[in-house]
C-alpha cells in the first residue's frame, strides 16, 4: 500500500536557512513510499521561494503575510488534495533536528496516537531561549491543560505530525496562529496525542516571526483560546460568569440589606440596591444563555460529524 508523507514548512523571510533544512530531510523514511516537501511561503518579499524551489520543495506563495494560522490551512487543503497520509509540520529555520521527524510520526504509525507534538521543555529550559518567552509559553500550556483536561507540556511547539483523519477532522478560526487551536479542537473530538521530546537550538539575535512582540501574541493567542473554551465548553464557561455576576450581586444585596436592618433604610444605597436587582436578573439571563449556548455546541458537533464525512468522500473521489 503507498503510503504517502508530506512535510511542511510555513516561511517567512527565510533565504538563509530554507535551502539547507529542506536538503537535509532525507528521501527515504520507513513506513513511506513517497515524501514531499511542501513550503507555504507567507508573504516573504526575499528569495525564500526560489530557494525552496531549487531544493525541490512545492511551494503555494501568498501574496501577502496572512498568518501562519493561514498558512497551516493551505498545508492541510494541499495534504488532502494529495492525499497525503501522515503531514509534518516543522520550522524553516532550522531550530529542529530533522532527524526527529522519524520519532515524530513513528507513535501514528505505530496506531498509539493519531497526531504528535513536540515537547521542547522536556529536561529543562531550552538554552538560550527568553526567559520571558518560556514563561508565557508555559503558562499559555497550563491554560490549554486545564480546557482540554489532558496534560500538554508544551502548546506551542511547531513540530508536530497529523493523521489524515485528524486532517480531515480539522476545522479551524483563527489565522494568527494554530497550535492551540488545534490541539483543544482535536482533543475535543476524541484524537490521541503522543507528546515527543525534541531538540531546539535558539539563534542569537533572531527575532521570531510569529511572537516578536510578545504582548500581541499574548493578546492574539488569548483571543483564540478564550473563543475555544467558548465554543468547546460553552456550559462552564457561561455558568462561570453567571455565577460571578450573581455573587457581586449578592454582596450589593447583602451590604444594602445590612444598612437596612441596622438603621431601618435603604437610603442611601437605594441605588445599589436597584443595580444588585438588575445584576440578579443578569445571572439569570447569562445561565438561560449557558444552557441554549450548550445546545447549539451539540448542534455543532454534529455538524461537524456530517463536514468530517463530506470531506472525506470528497478528498476520497477528488
Amino acid at each position: 500500500m503507498i503510503k504517502k508523507l508530506l512535510v511542511y514548512m510555513p516561511a517567512l523571510n527565510e533565504e538563509e536557512t530554507i535551502k539547507g533544512v529542506l536538503n537535509s530531510i532525507p528521501s527515504i523514511i520507513d513506513g513511506f513510499t513517497s515524501i514531499e516537501l511542501l513550503v507555504v511561503n507567507d508573504g516573504s518579499d526575499d528569495k525564500t521561494e526560489e530557494e525552496a524551489k531549487k531544493a525541490g520543495a512545492t511551494v503555494i506563495t501568498h501574496l501577502q503575510n496572512r498568518g501562519v494560522g493561514t498558512a497551516f490551512q493551505s498545508a492541510v487543503d494541499y495534504a488532502l488534495k494529495t492525499k497525503a497520509d501522515v503531514m509534518v509540520s516543522i520550522d524553516a529555520d532550522g531550530q529542529f533536528d530533522i532527524s526527529q521527524i522519524e520519532t515524530m510520526i513513528s507513535p501514528i504509525l505505530e496506531k498509539k496516537a493519531d497526531f504528535s507534538i513536540g515537547n521542547r521543555f522536556w529536561d529543562t529550559k531550552p538554552h538560550k531561549m527568553p526567559k520571558i518567552k518560556f514563561i508565557g509559553n508555559k503558562q499559555m500550556s497550563r491554560i490549554i491543560s486545564f480546557i482540554s483536561k489532558v496534560k500538554i507540556f508544551d502548546a506551542s511547539c511547531g513540530f508536530r505530525a497529523y493523521s489524515r483523519n485528524c486532517l480531515l477532522n480539522l476545522n479551524l478560526q483563527g489565522s494568527f496562529t494554530y497550535t492551540h487551536e488545534t490541539i483543544l479542537d482535536l482533543l475535543h473530538k476524541g484524537y490521541r496525542v503522543s507528546q515527543i521530546p525534541v531538540t531546539v537550538k535558539y539563534f542569537e539575535g533572531r527575532v521570531s516571526r510569529v511572537a516578536n512582540n510578545l504582548f500581541v501574541y499574548g493578546f492574539q493567542t488569548s483571543k483564540i483560546i478564550f473563543k475555544s473554551f467558548k465554543d468547546y465548553r460553552p456550559l462552564p464557561f457561561f455558568l462561570t460568569i453567571a455565577f460571578i455576576v450573581f455573587m457581586l450581586a449578592l454582596l450589593m444585596a447583602g451590604f444594602v440589606f445590612v444598612n437596612w436592618f441596622n438603621t431601618g433604610m435603604v437610603t442611601p444605597y437605594k441605588s445599589l440596591g436597584f443595580i444588585a436587582l438588575a445584576l440578579f436578573g443578569m445571572s439569570l439571563l447569562i445561565s438561560v444563555l449557558a444552557f441554549l449556548a450548550d445546545m447549539l455546541n451539540r448542534i455543532r458537533e454534529n455538524q461537524e460529524k456530517i463536514l468530517f464525512l463530506t470531506k472525506k468522500k470528497y478528498f476520497e473521489e477528488d
